[in-house]
């Protein structure tokens, strides 16, 4: 049975108690080994939930955009956790990532390169593999829509021009933004990438569309094609 052997937070001593501090501190006040606790209750006969949560942080380096990728046999293989804490892992930090994603949806007009990042980081930073994305905007360069064009494998994906720009006929765009992760981490963009972000451009202004930036979005950073002179 999962959770029944283990130490569990009752156990802890009162000051060592997540649920407790966060009662009497606050959440802010609490690690993440603690929020991890609060949500894994209780740990295994040899450590606590709180000893058992440092244990798996430590494994990822603390890097929560990390065990945001992960997947119900990731967790379990840590001895204490099982399917059922592990999927309750996962639904929190689900959660956080559309919280994020939520926050930034109020901001809904395009300034800096910065902004792009910020509304798509959410969407696309914790995947495996590259997905291309195009956000329509307006003459005001707000968004009208933002479109999952394809999704591709680890080093890369297909970019049919003429679906973007149908699509950008379709929605009146003024403007569009191109958008693909790179799940390497790896900012700098290949020839494909120049090439065609390149295509598009000359295609789109035929079309009086312009495209204004490419954003790579990699691990906690972007690049932006605008930023760096290349578009």
């Amino acid at each position: 049975m999962e959770g029944n052997t283990g130490f569990t937070l009752k156990q802890l001593a009162e000051e060592d108690r997540p649920r407790e501090k966060l009662q009497l501190k606050g959440r802010q006040s609490l690690t993440n080994a603690e929020l991890m606790a609060i949500l894994i209750g209780s740990g295994t006969i040899n450590e606590t939930a709180v000893e058992l949560s440092q244990r798996i942080l430590l494994h990822y380096k603390n890097d929560l955009n990390a065990l945001g990728r992960l997947a119900v046999p990731d967790f379990t293989q840590f001895s204490g956790i099982g399917p059922v804490k592990a999927l309750t892992l996962i639904a929190a930090l689900e959660f956080g990532r559309r919280r994020n994603l939520a926050e930034a949806e109020i901001k809904t007009q395009i300034k800096t390169s910065r902004d792009i990042f910020e509304i798509i980081y959410p969407l696309i930073s914790d995947l495996p593999y590259e997905e291309f994305w195009v956000l329509h905007l307006n003459k005001g360069n707000r968004i009208i829509d933002k479109e999952k064009i394809s999704v591709g494998g680890l080093a890369g994906t297909v970019v049919d021009m003429k679906i973007i720009l149908r699509s950008a006929l379709m929605k009146l765009s003024s403007s569009l933004i191109l958008v693909h992760n790179h799940p390497s981490g790896n900012l700098q963009p290949s020839e494909a990438d120049i090439a065609i972000t390149k295509k598009l451009k000359t295609a789109a202004t035929l079309l009086e569309i312009n495209v204004l930036d490419h954003v790579i979005i990699g691990d906690k950073d972007y690049y932006s094609f605008a930023d760096s002179g290349i578009i």
